[in-house]
């Protein structure tokens, strides 16, 4: 039954309550009918158990305002007098007008009530998925700072190991040519090992440097900047990878060329780490103002509980996480699909792009050599 009006909730929880709320206005209305009937006579024995039943429905219910009624009907007619029947008649009409107008309010008012819950339930059900959202996206961004400080201490150990050894050994060969004037023959291996020392730690710089932040994307664009990125990972990891990108693909805006190029290199990093596929394919194509990414390639594929892990969002990789957001950010969709173990496994981005002017600048091929 739907919330009475302004009853206490220990009388609204209670039929005895309710009941017996209806029967003391019933009798209080008789009191008060006999005792103006001396000075009004019969023709207004009826008012006041007709307040009696108005206020039993709207605040008691529809069973005690019937009661209500019938009771008022059995005191007039037993106590007060009979007043007629025309005048019992009306009392009997004017009662179930007002039990059923008062039982229309409260299925309303309890309709109202339903549906309120419901908003509410839906509200407390929006604010749980923000909450997992946000406590995702916390923790997103803690794996990120974390990988950022694992990323720096990699580059500071490359350079160490790499670059800072090559330098030592430099330091080295030059003493000893310092040392070693008089014997040409000695000197001259020196220096050619130095000089190909040099070359080496040049060539370790450049290709970090590259890595991290290609100018080609910036000089030239994303197309030639992947052109140039898939080359040098097909040498590097030994999986022929097929790129398909139109020539008159333009430039972009730096979010969205950034964006695209960090999702190849992510996908392919997951390709030579998890997949163990000979080969993989990239395709770039733009259409109707949106900028279409497909990466695809045929190793191990993903299983049931790793998809499930990414559509509820769940302890994903990171690299994963940090794709979808970049997406998000710029307001297009990404979709990762595998039909099972075996099976592969297909990575789509869609973006929305504005082509800005394609650079013709020509030093393109000195930046990728």
């Amino acid at each position: 039954m739907g919330s009475l009006r302004t009853l206490p909730p220990k009388v609204q929880a209670s039929t005895f309550f309710r009941f017996g709320t209806a029967f003391v206005a019933a009798v209080i209305a008789l009191l008060v009918s006999g005792a103006l009937n001396h000075f009004t006579g019969t023709s207004a024995v009826y008012l006041t158990p007709l307040a009696a039943v108005a206020f039993s429905s709207w605040y008691c219910g529809i069973g005690p305002s019937i009661m209500c009624a019938a009771l008022s009907l059995l005191g007039v007619e037993l106590w007060i007098g009979h007043p007629g029947w025309p005048g019992a008649f009306a009392f009997l009409f004017a009662s179930a007008v007002i039990v059923v107008i008062a039982e229309a309010d409260r299925r309303e008012r309890s309709r109202l009530s339903e549906a309120a819950g419901k908003l509410e339930e839906n509200v407390r059900e929006r604010t749980r998925e923000l909450d997992r959202t946000n406590q995702s996206l916390r923790e997103l961004t803690a794996r990120l700072l974390n990988l950022q400080d694992e990323e720096r201490r990699r580059i500071a150990r490359e350079l160490h190991d790499n670059a800072g050894q090559a330098l030592s050994v430099l330091a080295m060969n030059l003493g000893a040519v310092a040392n070693d004037l008089g014997r040409l023959v000695n000197t001259v291996h020196t220096v050619k090992d130095s000089a190909s020392l040099v070359k080496q730690m040049s060539d370790d710089i450049r290709t970090m440097s590259y890595l991290l932040h290609p100018p080609l994307l910036d000089e030239m664009g994303l197309a030639s900047a992947l052109r140039w990125y898939l080359d040098g990972f097909a040498k590097r990891s030994k999986i022929s990878v097929d790129f398909d990108c139109p020539e008159n693909l333009g430039r972009l805006s730096r979010e969205v060329e950034t964006a695209v190029f960090r999702l190849v290199q992510e996908c392919l990093t997951n390709i030579l780490r998890h997949s163990g596929s000979p080969t993989a394919t990239v395709q770039v194509a733009l259409s109707d103002g949106h900028l279409r990414v497909d990466v695809r390639d045929m190793g191990r594929g993903i299983s049931l509980e790793q998809r499930e892990q990414m559509e509820s969002a769940g302890t994903v990789g990171v690299g994963i996480r940090g794709m979808r957001e970049r997406v998000k950010q710029l307001g297009g969709r990404l979709e990762i699909t595998s039909n099972g173990v075996g099976s592969g496994t297909r990575v789509f981005v869609q973006l929305p792009a504005v082509v800005e002017p394609a650079c013709t600048d020509d030093a393109s091929t000195e930046l990728a050599s």
